[in-house]
């Protein structure tokens, strides 16, 4: 599914000359107080990297008690605490380090508890139901500023979470409108997002969750489908998993994945996905065809010369 916008129009992703920032400590900062919702791969990943900045802020955390404890211990937050309210009172920032569909539970709850001058974001991998629910936040209050770090690791849990996993990665920023840009609360974030050494790219959340489903959803569903498959072989025709090669480890890292992780964004991006399998089934009848004629070399040549783009890019 794609529209104008997707296609070129002027919400397409915007990626804004980037410059290394070195970790310098703000005589006075903009966010005093950040809590953070979630200490997984993500969240705890965000407060391990304030905490190696040096940023001045007082870091709350809010997670399981096990979390907590880890969290705490590292110094990746100051305090732990096990309620909503209690973690984003009188907080400047709030970062929702949760699964989506926890997000979308939490949003309604920040409708009273969260201050009215406090910046909320969050970091799902999807964005369109998210940024539907913020609507419901109440004008003049708290801003919502959707966001998704393009980066990430098989594997869940704070014990995963690394103070660099940031750097040099795509942060996507996805505002309510075009001018919430302009408030000094979300120029404050993006700035806080540059200073992690990640690069900001500011687009509307349908752009968004078209492009994940192919770069990042597409992905992850072939590596486990992939990795299914070869298990019912083995399992079931004897299929040697001696041969098994860096190739297949490399394509199939991604089925690592817990299921958990990846629940809620197929059923908040589920038209997207459905549409970029559709694209790579059809794709797969073209190769399955071709394997005994030279238009397979067509095939080759596109995918390397995308791979080389993207060398470029690194």
């Amino acid at each position: 599914m794609t529209n104008d916008r997707t296609r070129g129009g002027k919400d397409r992703l915007k990626s804004p000359p980037h410059k290394e920032r070195f970790p310098v400590e703000p005589a006075e900062p903009f966010f005093k107080r950040i809590a953070v919702i979630g200490l997984g791969l993500i969240g705890g990943s965000w407060a391990l990297a304030l905490k190696k900045l040096g940023y001045p802020a007082h870091r709350v955390g809010l997670d399981t008690p096990q979390a907590l404890k880890q969290a705490v211990e590292s110094g990746a937050v100051h305090e732990g605490v096990r309620d909503v309210d209690e973690a984003v009172r009188n907080t400047d920032l709030v970062i929702l380090a949760t699964p989506v569909g926890k997000i979308l539970d939490l949003l309604p709850l920040l409708k009273t508890s969260a201050p009215r001058h406090a910046l909320i974001t969050d970091v799902g991998s999807t964005k369109r139901r998210i940024a539907e629910k913020a609507k419901e936040l109440p004008a003049g209050g708290p801003l919502f500023l959707g966001g998704h770090p393009l980066a990430g690791k098989e594997h869940s849990g704070f014990e995963y979470a690394d103070a660099e996993l940031f750097r040099n990665a795509c942060y996507a920023i996805v505002p309510p409108s075009r001018t919430a840009m302009q408030d000094a609360r979300a120029k404050a974030f993006v700035g806080l997002v540059e200073s992690l050494g990640a690069k900001p790219c500011v687009m509307d959340a349908a752009s968004h969750d078209v492009a994940v489903a192919y770069l990042s959803h597409m992905p992850q569903l072939l590596s486990t489908g992939l990795a299914g498959m070869v298990a019912e072989k083995a399992g079931r025709d004897g299929l040697s998993l001696d041969l098994a090669g860096s190739g297949f480890r490399d394509l199939t890292r991604l089925a690592e994945s817990p299921y958990s992780m990846w629940r809620d964004i197929c059923l908040t991006n589920t038209e997207n996905i459905q549409a970029a399998l559709d694209a790579m089934i059809q794709r797969l009848d073209t190769i399955k065809i071709h394997l005994s004629t030279r238009e397979l070399e067509k095939e080759f040549n596109q995918a390397r010369r995308l791979r080389q783009k993207l060398h470029e890019k690194d």
